[in-house]
């Protein structure tokens, strides 16, 4: 059961979240709603788990969720999902930069397809969604929250081209605060070991992960949520800046 943030600080705003069917992108979703805001879920593939979330917020609350089918790296999806955000609820004031493709790239191994999917999805998109929402997030005073990475610093064995994309959007959120300011603010958080990739990880590498972090043990999507939820309602004087959620991962 989701409990209602007590001063539904969110009221009337607009969320449009990329990924925001499943994992931690739903998570983000749950957290904001709860504080009062409508919420444009996107999704690739999942439209099951897109259908049931919004179910759920709408019978929570009438009309405050909607769903939206896209490939973000085509041309025409930024101006479009923007499009349908105003459409639904008549302005945009967050948008969350949430999806990514993640998998390994040897060096060696890598494809001309593996770069154009993880630099589309993790850094071409979060920019040219972010361009194309700009004028609306402008008019609210709006916020950008990019889904970024603690490997953005630290580069993750295997994975070269998603290290890069993550550090590409690290960049980009800083610039992004810089050009788009003083209107809109553009913040990033960056989660460490809060949920396992999908598919089989082998244990000892899990435990060799959670031994590296200050706290000694994994977070939940929870935390990210929490995050998005402190600078989408307690932070209007925050830009700029890259949380790290990772249990003291990064230091």
């Amino acid at each position: 059961m989701v409990v209602m943030n007590d001063n539904f600080a969110l009221r009337d705003r607009t969320v449009l979240i990329t990924g925001g069917a499943r994992r931690v992108g739903a998570e983000i979703a749950r957290a904001l709603h709860a504080a009062g805001a409508n919420v444009l879920i996107h999704y690739r593939t999942s439209a099951a788990a897109a259908i049931s979330l919004a179910d759920e917020f709408n019978r929570i609350r009438a009309h405050s969720a909607a769903i939206f089918a896209a490939q973000l790296t085509d041309a025409e999806a930024p101006e479009k999902m923007v499009d349908a955000a105003l459409l639904e609820f008549g302005r945009l004031d967050i948008l969350i930069n949430n999806a990514s493709s993640f998998y390994a790239t040897p060096v060696g191994r890598i494809t001309l397809p593996q770069w154009d999917d993880l630099i589309g999805s993790n850094l071409k998109a979060p920019l040219f969604l972010s361009q194309a929402a700009a004028p609306s997030l402008r008019a609210q005073r709006g916020l950008i929250i990019n889904m970024i990475d603690i490997h953005a610093l630290r580069p993750l064995r295997a994975h070269p081209v998603y290290s890069v994309a993550k550090a590409g959007l690290a960049m980009l959120t800083r610039s992004l605060a810089r050009e788009l300011g003083p209107e809109i603010r553009v913040n990033g958080i960056a989660p460490g070991p809060v949920l396992w990739p999908e598919g089989d990880m082998n244990e000892a590498l899990k435990a060799e992960i959670i031994d590296k972090t200050a706290l000694k043990r994994h977070g939940t999507p929870q935390d990210v949520a929490r995050t998005a939820l402190f600078l989408a309602k307690d932070a209007p004087y925050i830009t700029g800046q890259i949380i790290a959620v990772d249990g003291g991962r990064s230091i």
